[in-house]
């Protein structure tokens, strides 16, 4: 039997947030989805401070980002994580509606691992979020780290 992981979704719309926890519950793809809602608070659960500082030891096995974020947007945090040793292997998966070009090259050129344009009819969107989550929590192999202990 797999061992299922730590997703850790970055999503300020409550609605997106509803949709995707939908999608990773109904095949059981992960044991754990952490939300936040903002970069800032992405980055105080990563280093585990402020209201994570007594959350367990490992990374997640990916993060699901979205770009337009209060605070700390999801290319700086993107920036962020990828400058950091104990954060840069993470994966990271960019869950957006942004189809801009700029955006899209920009979270490459910060060494994203897979650009998704969230549709916008409900069932794709699940669908969608279902087969991330079976390639990143359960098929994907993580870095060292990123499993829970």
């Amino acid at each position: 039997m797999m061992e299922l992981k730590r997703v850790l979704l970055v999503e300020d719309s409550p609605h997106d947030v509803e949709l995707t926890l939908e999608a990773l519950a109904e095949k059981n793809i992960a044991n754990e989805v952490v939300v936040v809602r903002d970069g800032a608070e992405a980055l105080d659960y990563l280093y585990r401070r402020g209201v994570f500082a007594d959350r367990g030891e490992g990374n997640p096995a990916v993060i699901l980002l979205d770009l337009k974020l209060p605070k700390i947007t999801g290319l700086e945090l993107l920036k962020k994580i990828r400058a950091d040793e104990k954060l840069k292997l993470i994966p990271v998966v960019v869950l957006t509606s942004s189809r801009e070009e700029e955006d899209l090259v920009n979270s490459y050129n910060l060494g994203v691992n897979a650009y998704v344009v969230k549709p916008l009819d409900f069932s794709e969107f699940v669908d969608a979020v279902r087969k991330l989550g079976i390639f990143w929590a359960l098929i994907n192999e993580p870095p060292p780290g990123c499993l829970r202990r």
